[in-house]
């Protein structure tokens, strides 16, 4: 499971994020990262698969940096993402970095065939719903991310009531605000459960996509 060692790993390589340095800090990594990542992220989607009544798939995002596109040449991410898939695009995201313990949920890319569904969900009936259960989520502290198109996809009109749904290409809601101790420990995943499960509403909206 994780510990301070685990954020006490990340701060150090986001200060020193270099190939020598990783390797010779690789044991603390495979121990207190990558092998407290599969403790967690077992134990978590067993907590989740209880709520979603179905099997639950976790995932640990890469370690190594996509450097192909990007001026910055760090090596590594300094930060643990996982998300956790009861099937379908939708999946609850945990975060750990040195700035905090992150949760959310959503989509982090939507494919063509997602993108037409999302837009014809979003048109559809169901779109009010979702933007009401949104703009409540907003007025309580959580974060959405930003949209990607700047202008309301044709053939919608620019006016649409949910124009700040249809310029999106993924979809992702956060809470940031959560103590990092939270994610610390045994009685991680279960606290962790229940603090997803505010999006419960949103994820039985979400379910028709």
């Amino acid at each position: 499971m994780f510990s301070a060692e685990t954020l006490h790993f990340l701060t150090d390589l986001r200060s020193n994020n270099s190939r020598d340095w990783f390797q010779a800090n690789r044991a603390r990594y495979d121990a207190h990262v990558a092998g407290a990542a599969q403790g967690f992220g077992d134990a978590l989607a067993a907590e989740l698969q209880r709520l979603a009544g179905r099997p639950v798939t976790p995932k640990l995002f890469r370690l190594h940096r996509d450097l192909r596109f990007s001026k910055d040449k760090t090596p590594y991410n300094a930060h643990v993402h996982m998300s956790f898939s009861a099937g379908g695009p939708f999946a609850w995201l945990v975060g750990i970095d040195p700035g905090g313990l992150v949760l959310g949920y959503g989509a982090l890319g939507f494919d063509a065939a997602l993108l037409g569904r999302w837009r014809q969900a979003v048109d559809g009936p169901g779109g009010p719903a979702l933007g009401a259960e949104l703009t409540r989520l907003v007025a309580l502290g959580h974060r959405l991310s930003a949209p990607e198109l700047k202008r309301v996809p044709a053939p919608y009109p620019a006016g649409h009531p949910q124009a700040d749904l249809l310029r999106r290409k993924s979809f992702a809601i956060w809470q940031d605000q959560h103590p990092m101790a939270m994610a610390y420990g045994p009685g991680a995943p279960a606290r962790l459960a229940q603090a997803l499960q505010v999006w419960e509403p949103l994820r039985g909206l979400l379910a028709a996509v």
